[in-house]
């Protein structure tokens, strides 16, 4: 039994998305994310101005005067969402913590998708594979999916962004488009998100919290691993270790940017500081632009 809470949630988020879908996104999503290709959709008489290579020779043949085969895009996709659930997304030092913005993140990407008639699915992982749901369309389907995503209860504290991938190789046999939602703190993933972004169209959605690039000089503080459970104590009235701090994070933001440029991956920053509208739509006119 799915508590009332969630469900009150559940119906805050569909309210709240659903007019940011119809407002800003449901025309930038149907521009940037583009269909299969094209298929056979029927044979017609040859018109002035057709092109001659669309010329049915068999048809044209067989009636005694020319017929063209007609074409359209294949615009139904699949969208697939891989969330982490890891034990870092319980962090949030404003608004709201990095798996609830996740969850109405993926809200707006589900309703956005099946808005343009498009399937989604979901996969949550952490340091496994936590729930699978078979892409499917229609507003009920979404509003299952955004309810797991609040309601989940994740066995695992890590995070192997490997095995989501395989996974999704594993369940999707053909292209779809993938929205890969974590805040990357992991390691070891880099092999498997090169070959899952040459056989799908991936988006890296990453999620931070401003704490997690700065430190505060109010002392004597212990930091602790949510997912490890490991405890620090650390001297943040101290420059040097606030400096060391923002430095090491920024080399690792660095070098993830420098991967994901390497293999063509387009990555999205969000902050839960900050709204997610905004950046969302830069990344949609970018990849516009792109095509």
């Amino acid at each position: 039994m799915i508590p009332k809470e969630i469900l009150k949630k559940v119906r805050h988020i569909e309210i709240r998305t659903s007019r940011i879908v119809n407002d800003i996104f449901a025309g930038e999503y149907e521009s940037v994310f583009k269909g299969r290709g094209m298929e056979f959709d029927e044979v017609r008489e040859y018109a002035p101005g057709d092109e001659v290579r669309s010329i049915d020779w068999n048809v044209t043949a067989r009636m005694g005067h020319p017929y063209v085969k007609r074409f359209v895009e294949e615009r139904e996709l699949t969208v697939m969402l891989l969330v982490d659930m890891s034990s870092s997304g319980k962090f949030g030092s404003v608004k709201w913590t990095k798996s609830e913005m996740a969850a109405e993140l993926c809200a707006v990407l589900a309703f956005a998708a099946i808005k343009n008639n498009d399937k989604v699915g979901l996969i949550v992982f952490t340091d496994k594979i936590e729930k699978f749901i078979p892409p499917k369309k229609g507003s009920k389907h979404v509003l299952r999916v955004v309810r797991e995503l609040l309601y989940c209860k994740p066995e695992g504290r890590g995070t192997d962004i490997a095995c989501a991938l395989e996974y999704l190789n594993k369940v999707s046999t053909r292209r779809t488009v993938s929205f890969l939602v974590s805040d990357f703190i992991a390691s070891g993933y880099e092999k498997a998100l090169s070959i899952a972004n040459k056989r799908h169209d991936m988006v890296a959605l990453q999620i931070a919290d401003p704490r997690e690039s700065t430190l505060p000089p109010i002392g004597l503080i212990e930091l602790e691993d949510e997912e490890t459970g490991e405890i620090i104590l650390v001297d943040t009235s101290d420059a040097g270790v606030r400096s060391g701090f923002a430095s090491t994070v920024e080399q690792g933001k660095k070098k993830r940017e420098d991967f994901f440029k390497s293999i063509g991956l387009d990555c999205v920053t969000l902050q839960t500081d900050k709204p997610y509208v905004e950046p969302l739509m830069r990344f949609f006119r970018m990849r516009e632009r792109r095509l």
